[in-house]
């Protein structure tokens, strides 16, 4: 084993795991993640809530305990997942603390079929904060046109949120400006700009995926050579945008009140193709004031053999710039991958909600106590 992981930390970089499961929890695994591997917070999703709770291990006497009281599945859902999400945040309390509130976090997600309605994903953060009610949450909300204002009203609460879905480079400065106009908002409202952290999760893998496909299909030797360089540009390119935002002199404002940056975090960091080395987008985009959610795989494979020389991104921008022009110059458009991307980025989250509501509600029916 390499000590990547604490090279890794030492660069600045924020390891999260992109995980969690009851067993996660209870075997200790997560505390010892948090110990022996650098691990500071944790995000959650709906897939991974559904590849959990359908698992089963763990959760059989909640269930039992729910099916008993005829809660509605939906209901059933929150409760579940809120007490793993609560327990993981205790876990991680005094990474929370000894950061300032900067890690020690742990992510949940609002309802992904709200994506596209602004006030019922408003109420729906509101209503997570109130559930898991611990400081070291993360609301995450899509974003998606209807999500920015939402992100700007639940940040002027005072609720602290991890914007989520992020691939296109202008979609990520609406972003930041979604922020900022929260924090202006929670400044007006005389709230302690000190207590709100938000990250701005920025997908990698799958912009590789999109365009990798589509350069096949161009099939040309100069199409071929530009395979698994676009996710990394675009991620690049995201950082360049984030020194610029927070540069300027409304965030000065902002930071003399004692305002938290936006973290930048990658997101989607498993390789998804075999030719590329696993710990790709993990040694690829190193730079200070990041975060790198990653899942056990890429995790445990950073740790093994991972080779962290630095800073990775930034004085790479102009040929990141480049080698998307690259990408455009051969017909294929990045305005049409990233509003794809988005698009079936909310629909695989909706698709493992739906399927988390079918399987928990076969198991409450299952476990349904007959009546006398």
């Amino acid at each position: 084993m390499t000590d990547a992981l604490k090279r890794l930390s030492d660069e600045g970089v924020a390891i999260w795991l992109d995980d969690l499961s009851r067993k996660r929890i209870t075997s200790g695994n997560l505390a010892e993640l948090i110990d022996q591997q650098h691990v500071v917070g944790v995000t959650t999703n709906p897939a991974i809530f559904q590849k959990a709770i359908s698992g089963g291990e763990g959760y059989g006497q909640q269930l039992a305990d729910l099916a008993a009281r005829k809660v509605t599945v939906e209901e059933a859902i929150r409760m579940i997942t809120t007490a793993d999400v609560r327990d993981a945040a205790d876990i991680l309390r005094p990474v929370y603390d000894s950061t300032e509130g900067q890690d020690g976090r742990v992510s949940i997600e609002v309802d992904p079929r709200l994506a596209h309605n602004t006030t019922a994903t408003i109420a729906e953060a509101k209503q997570l904060a109130w559930l898991v009610d611990r400081p070291n949450t993360l609301i995450k909300i899509p974003a998606t046109k209807a999500g920015l204002p939402a992100i700007t009203e639940v940040i002027g609460k005072g609720i602290s949120v991890n914007v989520t879905l992020i691939f296109s480079l202008e979609r990520y400065r609406e972003v930041m400006d979604a922020y900022l106009a929260g924090l202006e908002k929670a400044k007006a409202s005389g709230l302690d700009l000190s207590k709100i952290h938000s990250v701005a999760s920025f997908f990698v893998s799958r912009v590789d995926s999109e365009i990798d496909k589509r350069l096949d299909s161009v099939g040309t030797d100069e199409a071929k050579a530009l395979k698994g360089k676009a996710a990394l540009a675009n991620a690049r390119l995201a950082y360049e945008a984030f020194e610029e935002v927070f540069s300027t002199e409304r965030w000065a404002a902002l930071d003399k009140a004692h305002a938290n940056k936006q973290r930048p975090l990658w997101a989607s960091t498993g390789v998804k193709d075999p030719a590329y080395k696993d710990t790709l987008y993990v040694v690829d985009l190193v730079a200070p004031g990041t975060v790198n959610t990653m899942p056990e795989g890429t995790l445990e494979a950073t740790a093994d053999h991972g080779e962290v020389a630095g800073d990775t991104i930034r004085g790479t921008y102009d040929q990141s710039r480049a080698e998307l022009a690259a990408v455009a110059k051969l017909g294929i458009s990045y305005d049409d991958v990233v509003q794809l991307l988005e698009e079936e980025g909310v629909e695989k989250f909706a698709v493992s909600w739906n399927d988390l509501l079918k399987s928990t509600e076969a198991e409450l029916e299952r476990l349904a106590p007959t009546e006398a």
